[in-house]
């Protein structure tokens, strides 16, 4: 019989045992491996924002979420070729906890070293590149009610709502990102609508950016999610590449949720970062020179293989496929200029 628990601690377990177990390339494709242009284009965007924060040397970069290794492959590869002293200062380091995925990211890349959580990686200056990781981490729901809100647990038939013991277990963040309370301009918001919250991810805007404040660097973040902060249940799961009961047991499927941008870069800047973005995932790419790029790849090949690069970056930028749905943002040291891609 399932036990009682918050939805953030069913969400984590489910998918730590979901990574554990199962292979999560046969339920769903990330950008790495649609094209390798998107790898090539960011290890780029890397390295121009090496130079832009001064060339420190040596400079960690990360990944996390690294999925099969395909990105940094990517990246590395088109780092060696037109920024060799990036090349030469970067040191490659994995935010990867699944022991079978990290044999898979060993292969590609060897010299990698791999930690549990971003926190791990050695103190210094930084660039972090996360793809897809944010929507994978456990979110909490609370549902209005009245004048009031409850949260979400997950119990043996389902969903069960609970009162919050106390005001202070509303957020362990300061405002703006308390729970809205009835004598707001937010107190609008109607009876059973749902607010998500990522704990993990603002702990995490927090934690870089205090370590941005200290080192120079970046950390660039791309997911899919709604550019401004805004009611509603994200909660999905897939199985089998095919959408099933999020509550289904734990381990079988593979949980996401829309991520907040707006909230995870309201807690930078409070943190003394510097934001920039979101913006749409294709306008950033397109930027950084995307379809550029895939031209040059693709005119030499043969007519199919040049049909699918082409196909491959138009899904990843064009606005009514993965263009406009995910989105990017970036968080600095304080008084960087602008990164690549967002102006």
């Amino acid at each position: 019989m399932r036990v009682a628990e918050r939805l953030d601690a069913f969400m984590a377990r489910a998918n730590a045992a979901y990574y554990a177990q199962r292979d999560p390339f046969a339920d769903f494709t990330t950008s790495p491996e649609i094209s390798q242009v998107f790898g090539e284009v960011l290890g780029l965007w890397a390295a121009v924002t090496w130079t832009m924060i001064g060339q420190p040397t040596p400079i960690s970069l990360v990944e996390a979420g690294p999925g099969r290794g395909t990105l940094m492959a990517d990246a590395l590869r088109a780092v060696r070729q037109a920024a060799p002293d990036f090349a030469a200062a970067l040191r490659v380091h994995f935010v990867e906890t699944s022991p079978r995925l990290r044999a898979v990211q060993a292969r590609v890349v060897p010299d990698a070293t791999w930690h549990d959580a971003v926190e791990d990686v050695p103190d210094g200056p930084f660039l972090l590149l996360a793809n897809e990781f944010l929507d994978a981490l456990p979110i909490r729901q609370f549902v209005r009610r009245g004048d009031g809100w409850a949260e979400r647990w997950v119990g043996a038939a389902g969903f069960e709502e609970r009162d919050l013991p106390s005001p202070a277990d509303r957020s362990s963040h300061a405002a703006p990102w308390q729970l809205p309370s009835a004598d707001t301009p937010d107190g609008a918001i109607p009876d059973g609508a749902v607010i998500e919250r990522c704990d993990s991810a603002l702990d995490l805007a927090a934690w870089l950016a205090e370590r941005l404040c200290r080192h120079a660097g970046a950390a660039l973040f791309l997911d899919y999610g709604p550019a401004v902060s805004a009611p509603g249940d994200s909660l999905q799961a897939l199985s089998g590449g095919k959408p099933v009961d999020p509550l289904s047991e734990a381990g079988t499927a593979d949980l996401t949720a829309h991520v907040d941008f707006s909230a995870i870069a309201a807690v930078a800047r409070a943190h003394g970062a510097a934001s920039h973005g979101p913006l749409p995932q294709g306008m950033f790419l397109a930027r950084l020179g995307l379809f550029q790029r895939a031209n040059r790849l693709a005119r030499h090949r043969p007519p199919a293989d040049a049909a699918a690069i082409m196909d491959g970056v138009r899904r990843l930028g064009e606005p009514d496929r993965m263009g406009r749905l995910f989105k990017v943002l970036a968080l600095t040291s304080p008084g960087c200029e602008e990164p690549a891609g967002f102006s």
